[in-house]
């Protein structure tokens, strides 16, 4: 299995377990991602991706978006797209 960096983590929002990350790379809902960094080791499917409160299909470069997460993340651990 390779990984591409995609991202990397700016904030995360407890109350509701979502991501705010900020892309390098295109990512598309189905892609699997994994979240690396000092304390956290998550790999994760896509399931939606949200710019400005609107679900999207996919997001490019350079891009802001939030993503649904399962466990604690924390500001800039680095996300990687699983092929």
């Amino acid at each position: 299995m390779s990984e591409v960096e995609v991202g990397v983590v700016t904030h995360y929002f407890g109350k509701i377990s979502v991501a705010g990350i900020q892309l390098s790379n295109t990512l598309n809902v189905g892609d699997t991602i994994h979240i690396k960094g000092h304390t956290t080791d998550l790999t994760e499917d896509v399931d939606s991706i949200q710019i400005d409160n609107d679900s999207v299909d996919s997001a490019s470069s350079g891009k802001l978006i939030g993503l649904k997460v399962s466990e604690h993340v924390r500001e800039h651990d680095k996300v990687y797209k699983v092929d």
